[in-house]
């Protein structure tokens, strides 16, 4: 079921109301649903390889707790914010400014052109390292069992 970006996301607290929350596709809502945004969010860093191997291991950390919890939202929160890290440090390694679109007079145009590569090493290699912890995250045994009740629970149409 798709990620629902109508609900009153400032006034819902998804611990409370599991039922509400979509997985979607990818990193959607990673930034709305709450109290895991605020609890996640200050560990998010990706500037450096060791900064992001830091990271990556404290939000890992921090989705096993959610999963010894059997709080399947905040494991698929904390899941989220790693994959993000290897998303946003993967753009940076590949476009140093992290705009990965030319600018254009066209709002709105479907037809975007991609700037040039201009690969960063550093960022490529912290993108590696949330990589690795997103697979090890997405795979995780207990994740996907949560996953399945989840969406069976509270996603069947």
């Amino acid at each position: 079921m798709a990620f629902d970006y109508s609900l009153d996301f400032p006034n819902i607290d998804f611990r409370q109301h599991p039922e509400l929350y979509r997985i979607g596709k990818g990193e959607q809502g990673v930034l709305l649903v709450e109290p895991y945004k605020s609890e996640i969010l200050p560990y998010w860093r990706f500037k450096t390889p060791e900064i992001a191997r830091e990271s990556s291991e404290k939000i890992y950390a921090i989705f096993l707790e959610y999963l010894e919890q059997e709080d399947f939202v905040g494991a698929d929160m904390a899941r989220k914010f790693i994959q993000m890290g290897y998303t946003r440090s993967r753009r940076y390694a590949n476009h140093k400014n992290g705009r990965k679109y030319k600018k254009t007079s066209k709002i709105g145009s479907s037809q975007k052109e991609i700037l040039p590569f201009d690969v960063d090493p550093v960022k490529a290699e912290s993108a590696a390292i949330f990589k690795a912890k997103w697979v090890e995250a997405k795979t995780n045994a207990k994740y996907l069992q949560l996953l399945a009740e989840h969406k069976q629970k509270y996603e069947t149409c």
